[in-house]
């Protein structure tokens, strides 16, 4: 079975990385954001995905030729973001940050009416937020997608903090994907132990969400799957770059359910995705072959958090 995922990315970002190739600056000039690394990764995994977006500005209009999935766009004057890092000396370095523009109210309302249909006849959908300080859309578009599109049948996967979370839990999504870092800076657990975190698991749960996934960097995710703990143990691989590795594995998460998988099925897909990713240089990519076959070697334990 082939599902199909609709991906809701308000305002990708256009990124310029420098590397450096036999002693010379290599540069790369990408579609970012985490909308973008998402649906490369739901793509890879064998589901077919469209990535809702707003673009705007010359950045909008660079963006629209990189993103390189299935696209539903609403023009805009706002304009979209975009980096540059230095990663020559092995580092990430910001050199240049440009935010993104506000959308207009008549920009938001055509956006959220393509995200909604879309998402009706997708059947799986995933709320992405922009980059961390940009405030393209209000975070009452969160809470409105995720009541009406799980209101109608659409499965709502959140990967999302700070008040685009809030927001969300009041929509009441069925799958919540967050770090651990995220869980006790929005106040849901006192710290990054693991009963602290489980009891974040448990606030977050009362939203109505059947799955609340909490990623650990290095350490096992933790997950609270409808009522039971469980702690997530994938193959240890060569770490390349750890960013984007969340991403991939709310995109496996999503990628499963628009397949018809469980919830558990789902999660370990969603864990060998991240466990990719990390190997490889580029974010929200990886062989999809590759993450199958890790998938077997995932191991899902139950936790007793009493």
């Amino acid at each position: 079975m082939t599902g199909r995922v609709v991906v809701f990315a308000p305002s990708p970002e256009l990124t310029v990385t420098v590397e450096e190739l036999d002693g010379a600056p290599d540069i790369h000039v990408h579609a970012g954001g985490q909308g973008v690394w998402q649906s490369r990764m739901i793509e890879s995994l064998g589901s077919e995905v469209v990535l809702c977006a707003a673009l705007g500005g010359e950045t909008g209009h660079v963006l629209r030729h990189l993103i390189g999935v299935e696209l539903k766009v609403r023009e805009v004057a706002a304009r979209n973001g975009g980096y540059v890092h230095d990663r020559r000396d092995g580092g990430r370095d910001q050199l240049v940050r440009m935010p993104a523009d506000a959308l207009t109210r008549h920009e938001l309302d055509d956006l959220y009416e393509m995200t909604l249909v879309e998402g009706l006849n997708a059947g799986v959908a995933v709320l992405s937020g922009p980059a961390e300080h940009d405030e393209p859309v209000p975070d009452s578009v969160y809470e409105r997608l995720t009541r009406d599109l799980g209101g109608n049948g659409c499965r709502v996967v959140v990967d999302l903090s700070g008040g685009r979370l809030a927001a969300a839990l009041e929509g009441g999504p069925d799958v919540v994907k967050v770090s651990h870092t995220e869980l006790v800076a929005d106040g849901f657990a006192e710290s990054d132990e693991l009963a602290d975190l489980a009891q974040g698991c448990r606030e977050i749960a009362k939203s109505g969400a059947r799955a609340v996934v909490v990623s650990r960097a290095a350490d096992e995710t933790l997950a609270l799957i409808e009522g039971s703990f469980f702690l997530v143990e994938v193959p240890e691989l060569s770490p390349v770059d750890t960013r984007g590795g969340g991403d991939s594995m709310t995109a496996g998460l999503a990628a499963g359910l628009s397949q018809g998988r469980s919830l558990e099925e789902s999660l370990r897909l969603g864990a060998a995705a991240g466990a990719v990713n990390i190997t490889r240089h580029g974010l929200g990519t990886g062989s999809g072959d590759v993450v199958r076959e890790l998938t077997e070697r995932v191991t899902l334990k139950p936790w007793d958090a009493a």
